[in-house]
C-alpha cells in the first residue's frame, strides 16, 4: 500500500513546518511526515521550509541570523490565513518531544555547502543517538554537495535525492549519491521511470499531491509513498477510510 507523508505537517490544514500542522496530520491518521530544516545563528536544527523569515512570519531577515531562543518565540502562522492562535517556529527536538507519534520522518535540508552539510548532519545525527531515530528518518535534499557529504561520511541515517525539474537522470544521480529514497515532483513522475527507479533498489516518494484522482493514479502506478497538504483527504481516498 501506498504510504503518506503529511507535507510540512498538513500545510493546507494548519500553518506549515508547526506542531498544530504535525499534530493535523497525526489526528487524520497520518503518522508520517515532510519537513524542512534550517540552522539557527546558534547552530540549531529549526522547522522552517524558507531561508528568510518573511513568508510564514511577517519579519525581515534570515533564520540564520537569529538564536533558537529567538526564533521560537516568532509566530509562524502568516501563511495561513485566520489561524486563531499564535504558532511559533519548532526546533526539531521540540518536534520530536512534543509528538511522539509520528512514526517517520523526511528531514528536508536546505543548506547547501561542505560547511553547513557538516553541521547540519552533525545536529541531526545527535538527535538520531538522542531520540532513536535510526530506523525513523531520512535526510533529504536537492543540494548534491550535502549527499555527498553524507556518502563520504558514512552517515548514519538513509538519504534522499529531491529532484523537482528532472534536468539531469534523476535514477543515476540518486544512485551516484548513495541514496535511498528518491523523492520526485509528481510530474516527473512516469510509469517507466517507477519501474527503473524501483529496480535500482529506490523507495520513491512524490510531492505535492493534493488532488483525489491524482493521487488514484499515482497509487495505483504504484509509488511507495505521496506527499500531501491533505492527509486527510488522502487517508480517505488511498485508505478508503481504513486504518
Amino acid at each position: 500500500m501506498t504510504l503518506i507523508y503529511g507535507h510540512r505537517g498538513a500545510r493546507a490544514e494548519a500553518p506549515e513546518n508547526t506542531l498544530p500542522s504535525f499534530r493535523k496530520a497525526l489526528e487524520a491518521g497520518v503518522t508520517r511526515v515532510e519537513l524542512d530544516l534550517h540552522l539557527s545563528a546558534d547552530q540549531q536544527l529549526m522547522v522552517i521550509h524558507d531561508p528568510t523569515l518573511k513568508r510564514t512570519t511577517g519579519l525581515r531577515g534570515k533564520v540564520a541570523q537569529h538564536t533558537a531562543a529567538e526564533l521560537t518565540r516568532m509566530d509562524a502562522r502568516l501563511g495561513l490565513a485566520d489561524w486563531s492562535t499564535p504558532c511559533p517556529i519548532p526546533t526539531l527536538a521540540q518536534l520530536l518531544q512534543e509528538c511522539p507519534e509520528i512514526e517517520h520522518y523526511q528531514l528536508e535540508v536546505k543548506s547547501g555547502s561542505e560547511r553547513q552539510s557538516r553541521i547540519v548532519l552533525d545536529a541531526i545525527a545527535a538527535l538520531t543517538e538522542q531520540y532513536k531515530l535510526h530506523d525513523k528518518a531520512v535526510v533529504t535534499s536537492s543540494s548534491r554537495t550535502l549527499l555527498r557529504y553524507a556518502k563520504r561520511n558514512d552517515f548514519m541515517l538513509p538519504t534522499g535525492l529531491v529532484e523537482e525539474y528532472g534536468l539531469l537522470d534523476p535514477i543515476k544521480s540518486a544512485r551516484r549519491y548513495g541514496c535511498d529514497y528518491l523523492i520526485l515532483n509528481w510530474k516527473l513522475c512516469s510509469e517507466r521511470r517507477l519501474r527503473a527507479a524501483k529496480a535500482a533498489g529506490l523507495h520513491v516518494s512524490v510531492w505535492t499531491v493534493n488532488d483525489a484522482e491524482l493521487m488514484r493514479r499515482l497509487t495505483a502506478m504504484g509509488v511507495d509513498s505521496l506527499i500531501t497538504d491533505l492527509p486527510s483527504l488522502a487517508v480517505k481516498v488511498i485508505n478508503q477510510g481504513r486504518p
